[in-house]
């Protein structure tokens, strides 16, 4: 059964990657026929972001109170209904007003997904589970390019998505007994009875209370979390691995174009390489992590996405494909190793909860870093790109620096 169960749980990973580039995809042809402007997509995608960290943020209580398997059901539920009222707008407001649930739907299920794999399922999982989330999200910019190509525009478009997503959280619903049980993954009970102890044994040894707060509630309230030891350091690798990532993909094509003068479709398709760099790369650190831990995964990651931004930086842009790609497999580890490293790190009782907060402190790097930088290109240009890339990096290879098991800096921030 616990088989049935992760398959289950590998279509809510696609589900989440499904709606996730659909709104670029689109947006091109959205914008005339609402009567907006092309700038407007940053709206929405703004509600979109602040409606993930706000259900992030309350992922905790939600899953303690209603299981994983309820929240996964009504997350994607909400996330489909909004898609279907995608294809129903008309106007702008109509638009604005479903990114609500778009939006609120992605939090709660992210956090909940990925605390439930790293607490009851091997390290291998997690990369693979993540490579599906780039499978759905290949898969949701592809349905739409085929409808907008067959001449049904883009309601139908989002109205195709809106049925897949339907249909997978009926799966959801259907699977909910499944959930009950407790997986035997060999993850590693003792791995999460470690981390609880050093958890404890951090606190005593720095005099500090937080953490004995915060565990006393099941949904300990946001100050207490980023009391307890390294809670804030795993909150800034989120924060800057996501602003990097987003930024990364956001910004390539327009990079390409301005500073090595390739053709706008060229970039566009180079662009795509550091998507698949992703994917492919996740696919591939599920076989890693059989021999390499979560940490070594992710120096890995830093090494090679270091050694892309040095590509990117030689002049001609001749070596721009190499670069992106590079960049794309050096991000594939970090994601899922820092959430599979969680449990192991905080104990089984404060992980969901530091979870949350990592999820919030994501979205809220890749809703602001990528506009951060496009100011800094309006003014400075666009060659800045590796440079800002390379900041975010170092910033997060600091912050891992300082949470790995041994080399924890004891200072008060």
């Amino acid at each position: 059964m616990t088989h049935i169960l992760l398959a289950v749980i590998y279509l809510a990973f696609i589900s989440l990657g499904l709606p996730d580039s659909l709104l670029g995809a689109a947006w091109p042809s959205m914008y005339g026929e609402l009567g907006v402007p092309v700038s407007r997509a940053g709206m929405v995608s703004m509600i979109i972001c602040f409606g993930t960290i706000i259900s992030s943020l309350q992922s905790s209580r939600l899953t303690s109170r209603f299981g994983p398997g309820r929240v996964t059901a009504a997350s994607v539920a909400a996330t489909a209904a909004a898609l279907l009222g995608f294809s129903a707008s008309r106007s702008f407001w109509q638009l604005c007003l479903w990114a609500v649930p778009y939006g609120l739907g992605a939090g709660s299920v992210d956090a909940a997904l990925n605390h439930y794999v790293a607490l009851h399922f091997k390290s291998r999982h997690m990369s693979w589970l993540h490579c599906m989330w780039g499978v759905g999200a290949f898969l949701g910019p592809s349905v739409m390019g085929t409808v907008l190509a067959g001449g049904y525009g883009w309601s139908m478009g989002y109205r195709a998505v809106g049925l897949a997503q339907t249909v997978l959280a009926a799966v959801l619903v259907i699977s909910l007994p499944l959930w009950k049980m407790k997986p035997g993954n060999g993850k590693d009970r003792n791995e999460t009875a470690a981390g609880q102890k050093n958890v404890r044994e951090e606190k005593k040894s720095r005099g500090e209370e937080a953490a004995e707060e915060a565990g006393a509630d099941r949904a300990p309230g946001l100050l207490a979390l980023l009391r307890i030891p390294m809670a804030r350091e795993t909150v800034a690798m989120f924060f800057c691995y996501n602003a990097l990532e987003t930024t990364a993909g956001l910004w390539a094509s327009s990079y390409l174009v301005l500073v090595h003068k390739v053709p706008a479709e060229r970039a566009a398709a180079l662009a795509g390489l550091f998507y698949l760099g992703i994917t492919a790369g996740r696919a591939v650190s599920g076989f890693l992590t059989e021999w390499i831990s979560d940490d070594g995964m992710i120096r890995l990651g830093t090494g090679i996405l270091a050694a892309g931004f040095l590509i990117l930086l030689c002049p001609g842009g001749g070596h721009s494909q190499a670069g992106l790609l590079l960049m794309g497999l050096g991000c594939a580890p970090i994601y899922p190793s820092v959430i599979h490293s969680t449990p192991s790190r905080f104990g089984a009782e404060l992980s969901q909860a530091v979870i949350g907060v990592q999820m919030a402190g994501a979205y809220i790097g890749s809703s602001l870093m990528p506009p951060f930088f496009g100011f800094l290109a309006d003014h400075l240009g666009a060659s800045l790109y590796p440079y800002y890339l390379l900041v975010l990096l170092v910033v997060m290879a600091l912050m891992h620096q300082r949470i790995i098991p041994g080399k924890h800096v004891q200072t008060s921030l």
